[in-house]
């Protein structure tokens, strides 16, 4: 007996694609991708609200002319100290920050030592008093 395969009826169909709807989508990518580079500000361009006390980084020490305030510990007590003021206190930091100008921003300068609280609240205390631009700068 010999069994022979059935060459079966069913012709088939070459698969055919569409290519107009891909195109669309390529021309629309590429659309995309040219308006979101020209519109972009480029990366060497952009300031950094992070500062170091390196002066490489840090820039010129004309960076450094609005208003500092440095958290450090003094006997083992965090503190708050703004030129030759020495503070102890939040509500003293506030006081002392609304009496200054708010148009040059501060900076907040805090030591290694200084536990996180103390800095963010010196952070907050400038934001309260008025600074728009407050900046961050951790000690190396």
């Amino acid at each position: 007996m010999r069994f022979r395969a059935r060459r079966s009826r069913v012709r088939v169909d070459r698969l055919t694609l569409n290519l107009a709807s891909m195109i669309d989508v390529t021309f629309l990518l590429l659309v995309y991708f040219i308006v979101s580079t020209v519109m972009a500000r480029p990366e060497d361009q952009l300031t950094s609200a992070i500062q170091t006390r390196d002066s490489d980084s840090a820039g010129s020490e004309i960076d450094y002319q609005p208003q500092v305030v440095e958290v450090v510990a003094i006997q083992g007590v965090p503190s708050y100290v703004i030129g030759s003021r020495r503070l102890r206190d939040l509500p003293g930091l506030r006081e002392v920050l609304r009496d200054l100008p708010t148009e040059l921003g501060v900076f907040i300068r805090v030591s290694g030592e200084i536990p996180v609280e103390f800095a963010l609240s010196a952070v907050q205390a400038a934001r309260d008093a008025g600074f728009e631009q407050v900046t961050y700068v951790p000690d190396e």
